[in-house]
């Protein structure tokens, strides 16, 4: 309650933009005592909010006056390196996974920042450094342990409750509340390669063009991150060219070195970069190398969409608009996906992106300042906006929506999956419970 030590704690998310204070916070020890939330909310007539990570840059994990299940407590990380598999508790974040499973030198397809909730990410697909080699987060979901609406807790998977779990790949919180996830896992590490190239705005356009080939030619052991940023005042960056605004190519290399040597050195020679870094690394390492770019608390805002590739025009709206934003920290970091992701078919999952090769964009505004933070807010709205017609034709990623209009929800999926999913919805949640997220409405019952 809200006298209670750990009150503010616990009602604390990643976005200090966020400042809501739940009437009851409940930090359930396994999935009865989630049924009992569920069911106490449901007398009640409060609202309910499921905290996982905390990362969801809108906030959906927790709202003003109503009972937010706090999953922090459901945490716990087990490995099975025989079978390959590992169990993982809904309040996890990914750092907890990667500790664990790289003790076997295994791993599964995780997100981009380490502070991360295994939860959300996974839910709304769930895109990351391993996707080109493992696909999405929700293709290595084997098995989830869900508490439904109704209190009943069952497991979905491949083998029962079908449906549910086509759903829960890719569908969001909608359905139940996930308190344990099982996901197939991979030889990874534990050290692999990196290779940072980084250009000076005023080349942009032309790194742009450039960076596009290198993606169109990415090995299938690799991962790519295009970012338009700052330069950070890292050891490995010249300090003549901290802060320094720019273009940057990340790569991770998971196969033989030699092979991702010939690609570093293409990708120097192509076109010389201001500076570069090349080194091998720890695999957990990568998992938090972007950490310091979203620190816990940092004011945000962000909206993303998906680009069939860094064509002519969006070059052009990106670096026009980019020199524009106010903020040092906002910056539009932006995931490359073929390989594996392209190979699992459309209907598979309920995953609403087209399986083709994909620029995940994404425009963040990042700020300390509330001010700064409402210009550079405007300044993403209209980047967005500016590449907005190039896009594939979709909404958007769910996992990267901080404004859930529900036209982008729903076009998100399109029409045919948006429709099965609503059926999925009205049968495990007719009442629309779960609906702090990009929310799905229950469907209506025949006349």
């Amino acid at each position: 309650m809200p006298e209670d030590p750990g009150y503010d704690q616990g009602r604390r998310v990643w976005n200090g933009l966020v400042d809501r204070r739940p009437a009851v916070l409940v930090r359930p020890s396994g999935p009865r005592d989630v049924a009992t939330a569920l069911a106490a909310a449901r007398a009640s007539g409060l609202e309910v909010s499921v905290r996982g990570g905390g990362h969801n840059v809108g906030g959906a994990a927790v709202g003003d006056d109503g009972l937010t299940i706090d999953l922090s407590t459901l945490s716990d990380v087990s490995v099975d390196p025989e079978t390959r598999t590992a169990r993982v508790g809904g309040g996890a974040r990914w750092q907890q996974v990667d500790t664990a499973t790289q003790g076997h030198g295994l791993a599964t397809v995780g997100g981009t920042v380490s502070d991360t909730g295994v939860g959300g990410l996974t839910l709304g697909g769930g895109f990351g450094w391993l996707t080109n080699q493992h696909g999405l987060t929700c293709d290595n979901l084997l098995s989830a342990e869900v508490v439904l609406p109704s209190g009943d807790i069952v497991r979905a998977s491949g083998d029962e409750h079908t449906d549910l779990f086509w759903a829960l790949r890719g569908g969001g919180g909608n359905f139940g509340v996930v308190t344990e996830f099982e996901f197939r896992l991979h030889p990874v590490g534990p050290i692999i390669q990196l290779g940072l190239f980084f250009w000076e705005e005023e080349r942009g356009a032309e790194a742009l063009r450039f960076i596009q080939t290198v993606v169109d030619g990415l090995p299938r052991e690799s991962g790519a991150i295009v970012a338009a940023l700052n330069a950070p005042p890292a050891p490995f960056v010249p300090e003549e060219h901290h802060f320094r605004p720019g273009y940057a190519l990340i790569l991770a290399g998971f196969g033989a070195e030699p092979e991702f040597a010939e690609l570093a050195q293409h990708t120097r020679t192509g076109l010389r970069p201001l500076f570069e870094f090349a080194s091998p690394m720890p695999y957990v390492a990568l998992q938090q190398m972007l950490d310091e770019s979203a620190p816990p608390g940092i004011l945000a805002y962000e909206k993303g969409l998906y680009l069939d590739s860094f064509s002519d025009p969006v070059i052009e709206a990106v670096t026009s608009r980019m020199p524009l934003r106010n903020s040092p920290m906002s910056f539009s970091p932006n995931l490359c996906a073929g390989g594996a992701f392209t190979e699992v078919a459309d209907d598979a999952t309920a995953f609403g992106g087209a399986r083709t090769s994909t620029v995940l964009f994404t425009v963040a505004a990042l700020a300390t300042d509330a001010d700064v933070l409402a210009r550079d807010r405007q300044w993403a709205r209209d980047l967005w906006e500016a590449i907005a017609p190039y896009s594939s034709g979709t909404g958007g990623y769910v996992n990267f929506m901080t404004d859930y209009e529900q036209d982008r929800v729903r076009d998100s999926f399109g029409a045919v999956k948006y429709e099965r999913l609503s059926r999925i919805k009205a049968h495990y949640d007719p009442e629309n419970l779960l609906h702090r997220n990009p929310n799905i409405k229950p469907a209506l019952a025949p006349a």
